[in-house]
């Protein structure tokens, strides 16, 4: 091991990444809310509602004008009539009772129920209710008065609409008599046709609106039938499926988007192909040089130990070059020992022979063995039994008390404790910490904190092969700083646990 060695950083108990289920279920709402096909249906709906009230709108102007037109003309016309019928007998000028006699023939005339007035000078005379001389407006007197031809005007009283026409009787020889004939009607009728026409197109917009969201339905499901496929078919690909691929139909957008997906996908299948391949012949390489060096490393391991034994008796400088060569060989041994390792984990080949040990009687005999039982504190219940690898919980033990002792402080701990979980094992020292900048590296292969530093004691890759180890139990280590200063590794073993706690 050279270095403090880290990984990716997102080992451990972190907040726990949510997985493709989840995602899902949260992009629910989500399409639900502002998906395309609520989009499209929105869409739909409001370009119908607009247009029906736009058309509604627009046809009940032009039939309230021409329904209106059309009374105001007739009822204009009637009076004309009744009044040009009636004026050459009309004696002049009149008193009060022949005045009351023209209103009340102009009424019988017009048929229906209308109010007619009739003024001359400062004469008033009205055929039907009083209240029909108050519904003349000066600005209608005054019209009538100054010409020569019927005015109207549409008036409203006590919330009712009525439809006043006024017209001047002239003499045989054009003159003006003095003599204005006004008559009065309501609307009532109108109001309520066109009230009905109104009511009658109101309840037509519903079907409409749900024409347009079946057709907006209809489209939406034509236009996203591809976009859904394209969609699993991108999360296959994400998941590793690089032989997913879609239909291409037609000639529109969609069918030009599937094709360029299946481009995308075919020229990711050969590159992914292209580095696998690549990945493999670079494994099997390591692993065949790495069993290759191992038969002439055990002669050279066989001879440096010779020369090892005899360097006492050599001259001096003859005695720090066997010793050397017998450091750089056992060097070397790890080295090509770690990389037939990682080659294992490589190709997936490595195996878990996993039984019931007493991690912490595990946890002594690693320090033991490698003594380091004077320099290290371990605090730990009497026993901790769970299932696991003991060879390959030795491995990481000794790899990550190996690393807090080379490039840490003293004391060196190591902390055995329990929880619901599984286990927990916490490896702190005294040293500097670990740099922010090397704490996503620490489990990176070959990695060393000090780049300056091309060579260590370590081989670069045990703290690797320490998380491989980890993971192939179905566990983690973190790396982190302790509050008081000094590294912190902490390795993660789940399962059931037995024994005594502390």
């Amino acid at each position: 091991m050279s270095g403090r060695e880290h990984g990716t950083g997102k080992r451990g108990r972190g907040p726990r990444r949510a997985g493709p289920a989840a995602g899902r279920a949260r992009r629910v709402p989500a399409r639900l809310l502002g998906g395309l096909r609520t989009r499209l249906l929105v869409a739909f709906v409001l370009v119908a509602l607009v247009s029906a009230v736009t058309a509604t709108g627009l046809a009940y102007r032009e039939y309230r004008n021409a329904v209106l037109r059309s009374t105001q003309d007739a009822f204009a016309a009637d009076l004309r009539e009744q009044v040009e019928s009636l004026a050459p007998e009309f004696d002049m000028p009149p008193d009060q009772r022949t005045l009351t006699a023209l209103a009340g023939d102009v009424s019988d005339g017009l048929g229906g129920d209308p109010s007619v007035v009739a003024r001359y000078r400062k004469l008033t005379a009205v055929s039907g209710p009083r209240t029909a001389a108050s519904l003349i407006t000066p600005d209608l007197g005054s019209a009538v008065r100054s010409g020569d031809r019927t005015r109207l005007q549409r008036v409203e009283h006590r919330g009712e609409p009525y439809l006043v026409a006024g017209t001047p009787v002239a003499f045989d020889n054009g003159g003006d008599s003095g003599l204005d004939v006004f008559a009065v009607t309501s609307l009532r009728t109108e109001q309520q046709e066109i009230g009905s026409l109104l009511d009658t197109v109101r309840n037509g917009v519903i079907p409409v609106l749900v024409l347009a969201a079946l057709l907006a339905l209809l489209a939406a499901r034509t236009v996203l039938r591809p976009v859904r496929e394209l969609g699993r078919a991108t999360r296959a690909l994400a998941t590793g499926a690089l032989t997913t691929r879609v239909t291409a139909r037609g000639g529109d957008e969609l069918a030009d988007l599937a094709r360029d997906f299946n481009t995308t996908a075919d020229a990711l299948q050969t590159s992914v192909g292209e580095l696998r391949e690549q990945e493999e012949k670079a494994r099997r390489f390591a692993a065949d040089v790495s069993h290759e060096l191992r038969t002439p490393l055990a002669a050279m391991t066989m001879m440096t130990t010779v020369l090892d034994e005899d360097a006492a008796h050599l001259p001096p400088d003859a005695a720090r070059a066997a010793r050397g060569v017998g450091a750089e060989t056992a060097r070397l041994s790890r080295l090509v020992d770690d990389l037939m390792e990682m080659s294992r984990f490589d190709a997936k080949a490595a195996r878990l022979i996993s039984t019931e040990v007493d991690l912490v009687a595990t946890v002594r005999s690693a320090l033991a063995l490698r003594g380091w039982s004077e320099r290290v504190t371990l605090h730990a219940p009497e026993t901790v039994r769970a299932a696991a690898d003991r060879r390959r919980v030795d491995v990481i033990v000794a790899n990550l008390v190996g690393n807090a002792l080379r490039h840490g402080a003293p004391p060196v701990t190591v902390t055995l404790t329990t929880d619901p979980d599984g286990v927990v094992l916490e490896v702190s020292d005294q040293g500097p910490g670990l740099p922010p900048e090397v704490i996503g590296h620490v489990f990176d292969r070959f990695y060393k904190a000090d780049s300056a530093r091309a060579r260590s004691e370590g081989s670069g890759l045990g703290m690797s092969i320490a998380l491989e180890n980890a993971r192939l139990h179905g566990g983690t280590i973190e790396a982190a700083n302790r509050p008081g200063g000094g590294a912190l590794f902490t390795l993660r073993l789940p399962g059931t646990v037995r024994g005594n706690h502390p």
